[in-house]
């Protein structure tokens, strides 16, 4: 069997090679005359399933170590028999893990719901006062409540939270479920509004692109914080920029971007934390993600997938901390394993190096 894989995703040399010959290249390099003998793909966000890459190709399979799966062109490889997969889950306990990092940053800034927040700069602080003095009264909404999303859940409880709003109108529907809210809810109570949804389109029954757009935006009653570590798509960049200029909002955590790899410049002046899709990037949700994709590329061609069930990533260093040698952060335990600030300055001062910043992320453990 032939492989192409995207050389990016970690963990998978030395195990790929045991469902057959492969070809490694970087996501965004796979074009058609790469695939065109190709029996699979294993492929992330970076590389564009479609007509354009695979038509007169030999694929049968593609597996994409994501949990998103907007990349792939589901219509096209419906009508040509293509199977596809992607990871729901994989990276969960990272994004929430995100998610917590970047609510503590604002709470030791001083956030009380309304304002404007400085630029993030690590300190140690004790989490148990802060979740007392911060979040008790604050209400957090969860828009998109599946595998990431009810991960946040439990971490919003655990902080502490007075009220948290679950808003997911297709759970809703298939649940029949009362303990979903409306959108139109979220704008009016929520102090912290984050979103996990995946990125849909019409004619879908309830797309997601530009979700947040500019009459969301003007409907905000409590000018919240609003963070995006879902799809770049959901939140429409103009509106976003209008509604932190018009301080509608109180701050901006923004992980994922319109048009990436190129990052709007004057957003990323004007929010609280920018980083470079790396939400989901802790080792142990990318081991997760490469297990999965391997071990259904085996199950769909009938190959033997219990190899692949011991890749997990390797023991953390001795002494190990999150910042190079010499960066001079001091860090509370709770952000000792991952904080934000660290890909925020990077991203910051070097946006051009959204790429590498990504593509060479160091280690990281949830």
């Amino acid at each position: 069997m032939r492989l192409v894989i995207d050389s990016q995703i970690p963990f998978m040399k030395g195990h790929a090679e045991q469902l057959g010959e492969v070809i490694y290249k970087p996501g965004a390099e796979i074009d058609a005359a790469t695939v065109r003998e190709a029996d699979a793909l294993i492929v992330r966000t970076r590389t564009r399933c479609d007509r354009k890459l695979l038509e007169n190709s030999k694929v049968k399979f593609i597996a994409s170590a994501t949990i998103g799966f907007d990349h792939i062109d589901t219509a096209y490889l419906a009508e040509k028999g293509i199977v596809w997969t992607n990871c729901p889950g994989c990276n969960a306990n990272s994004v929430a893990q995100y998610v917590e990092t970047a609510l503590l940053q604002l709470a030791f800034h001083g956030w009380q719901g309304e304002g404007s927040v400085p630029t993030p700069v690590s300190a140690p602080f004790s989490v148990k006062k802060l979740s007392e003095r911060f979040f008790a009264d604050k209400c957090l909404a969860v828009v998109g409540v599946g595998h990431v999303g009810s991960r946040v859940v439990r971490m919003a409880q655990r902080l502490g939270f007075g009220e948290i709003l679950l808003c997911d109108p297709p759970r809703e529907e298939a649940e029949g479920s009362g303990d979903f809210v409306s959108l139109e809810e979220v704008t009016r109570l929520a102090d912290v509004i984050t979103f996990h949804t995946p990125l849909t389109r019409k004619p879908t029954a309830h797309p997601t692109f530009h979700l947040a757009d500019t009459a969301f935006f003007e409907k905000l009653r409590r000018r919240p914080v609003l963070i995006n570590s879902s799809r770049g798509e959901v939140v429409e960049t103009e509106a976003l920029k209008d509604a932190l200029r018009h301080e509608l909002l109180s701050a901006a955590v923004i992980d994922t971007w319109e048009n990436e790899p190129y990052v709007d410049r004057e957003l990323l002046q004007k929010v609280f934390i920018a980083t470079p899709h790396i939400a989901g990037y802790s080792a142990d949700g990318k081991a997760n993600g490469t297990r999965m994709a391997l071990s259904a590329t085996a199950r769909f061609f009938g190959l033997d997938e219990k190899a692949f069930g011991l890749i997990v990533p390797p023991p953390l260093p001795k002494n190990y901390a999150y910042f190079p040698e010499g960066e001079g952060h001091q860090v509370s335990e709770a952000l000792r394993r991952y904080d934000p600030a660290a890909d925020h300055l990077r991203l910051l001062h070097q946006p051009e190096l959204f790429e590498k910043w990504r593509g060479n992320y160091p280690l990281r453990r949830e």
